[in-house]
């Protein structure tokens, strides 16, 4: 019979093992347990990076002349330093992948321009608090179809949606009511590029949402609203519904900051509310404006365009453009004074008052000194000053990418007529994921060289009518040369 005393030495022995091996497992397992215990909000500030998946648009982030822009862009990026990161945006290439990307943990975020339950992944994520209301439009061209004015017009599948989208599922939702209803959907292009599509003609009907459709009509003069689907949708950021609370209740401490002290309301502004509408053809109004405006500053026009050697009438339509010579102008985007400087270009040209006239055309005519000095010999007047204006306006890379995608299609790069025709590409996913500024609004510069050679084009006339002396001939049509601005 063994020994008791012995027995219970050796109990006594591996329970005092088995507490070892427990402080051991304890003293090792719990600095990793403590680590998965910091809350999502922790991990991305220990990270110092909050990571944004957002898509390539005007409505969301995009690239211009001064960088990094875009309503989703601006607004995740005070997000970014609200929680005390860097942001850091990964653009997915259609809207369909954002969802899987968030739950596969590419990114932390998505900012989108949402809407809730928009996907059959929706259920897998939370959504922050609402910062937008969007409206579902269908768009058509006046003079290229008849308007539907119900949901009974959109049985031939004429109808065009992006896939993935919210309005996706508001269709199917229609369609229990009406089983005739018919659309297509589009999955090689945004919003942007249908709409230019039911402009050129080659998308009868399109359903989308209004801040988008808002931001691009403009360029687009025909569009026309047909009639609203559905009930206004609030916009959301989403992000991993797996997560703790902490990243939810930041959002809404943030959303809830810039509502009260009206950061949110100009970030809108900024970026959706629109200008009093002018028509740039009426020469009417411009010819108003040169008897009452153009008088006032006609002497810094041409004392600054002699400095830069550059016709004084380019500098003075440049700036009718931009404001109507109106030297306390300021955009939805920021920009301010007579030539609608940014705080960037004006701190570079040395500009201390942007509302100053005098600084405001003097730095403009430098800056678009500079960037014609830029611009490549090889391209020949008029069309190198064509060019310049259209770096002025969207950016030197932008065109610079036109240039390319001019020459992979045949045409000739240095050639305006030609590259004209490639910088709307710059807004269409085929061609802008290729080029390495990405995304454009492409049909902007083009229509804002237009522009300009028009009141140029008047002044020069103008001044020959008054037998006033003209230092350079009128601005000639596409394909004719002759010096408009000389080399820097």
């Amino acid at each position: 019979m063994p020994d008791l005393s012995s027995r219970a030495h050796n109990i006594q022995l591996a329970f005092g093992l088995l507490a070892i091996f427990l402080i051991v497992l304890i003293l090792v397992v719990q600095p990793s347990i403590e680590r998965d215990s910091k809350t999502a909000l922790e991990k991305i500030q220990q990270s110092g990076t909050l990571r944004i998946l957002t898509l390539n648009s005007a409505s969301t982030y995009y690239q211009d002349n001064n960088g990094s822009n875009g309503f989703e862009y601006q607004l995740s990026t005070l997000f970014s330093e609200f929680i005390g990161v860097k942001a850091k945006f990964i653009t997915v290439s259609q809207f369909a992948d954002l969802y899987p990307e968030l739950l596969f943990g590419s990114g932390d975020i998505i900012a989108a321009g949402l809407t809730k339950n928009e996907s059959e992944f929706s259920s897998a994520v939370a959504y922050g608090p609402p910062y937008f209301e969007s409206s579902n439009q269908v768009i058509y061209r006046k003079d290229h179809v008849t308007r539907p004015r119900k949901i009974e017009d959109l049985t031939e599948g004429l109808l065009h949606v992006v896939s993935g989208t919210s309005q996706i599922k508001l269709l199917q939702e229609v369609r229990e009511q009406y089983p005739e209803l018919v659309w297509q959907e589009v999955d090689d292009a945004a919003s942007e590029e249908l709409i230019e599509r039911v402009d050129s003609g080659e998308v009868p009907y399109l359903l989308a949402d209004s801040h988008q459709i808002a931001l691009q009509r403009r360029f687009f003069p025909e569009l026309r609203i047909a009639f609203e689907l559905g009930e206004p949708q609030q916009l959301h950021w989403a992000y991993n519904r797996s997560l703790d609370t902490s990243l939810a209740m930041e959002l809404e401490r943030f959303f809830e900051q810039i509502g009260s002290d009206g950061t949110l309301e100009q970030l809108i502004h900024r970026h959706y509310s629109h200008v009093a509408d002018f028509n740039y053809s009426d020469i009417q109004t411009f010819t108003g404006h040169i008897d009452e405006r153009l008088p006032k500053y006609e002497a810094l026009f041409r004392r600054e365009a002699e400095a830069v050697g550059v016709d004084w009438r380019l500098i003075a339509s440049i700036g009718y453009q931009e404001s109507l010579w109106n030297p306390r102008a300021r955009s939805p985007t920021g920009v301010r004074g007579l030539m609608m400087l940014t705080r960037a270009t004006a701190k570079q040209m040395k500009v201390a008052n942007r509302l100053d006239p005098a600084q405001s055309i003097r730095g403009g005519a430098r800056y678009f000194a500079r960037v014609l000095k830029r611009t490549s010999s090889k391209i020949v007047e008029p069309d190198r000053t064509w060019f310049a204006l259209a770096s002025y306006n969207v950016g030197f890379g932008h065109v610079q990418d036109a240039r390319k995608i001019t020459e992979k299609n045949g045409g000739n790069p240095n050639r305006w007529i030609d590259v004209k025709k490639s910088l709307p590409l710059l807004a269409r996913k085929k061609w802008y994921k290729q080029t390495k500024y990405g995304y454009a609004r492409g049909s902007e510069p083009v229509k804002y060289v237009g522009n300009i050679r028009k009141y140029y084009d008047y002044l020069t006339g103008l001044d020959l009518k008054l037998n006033k002396e003209s230092s350079l001939p009128k601005i000639l049509k596409d394909g004719e040369t002759t010096p408009l601005a000389p080399s820097l």
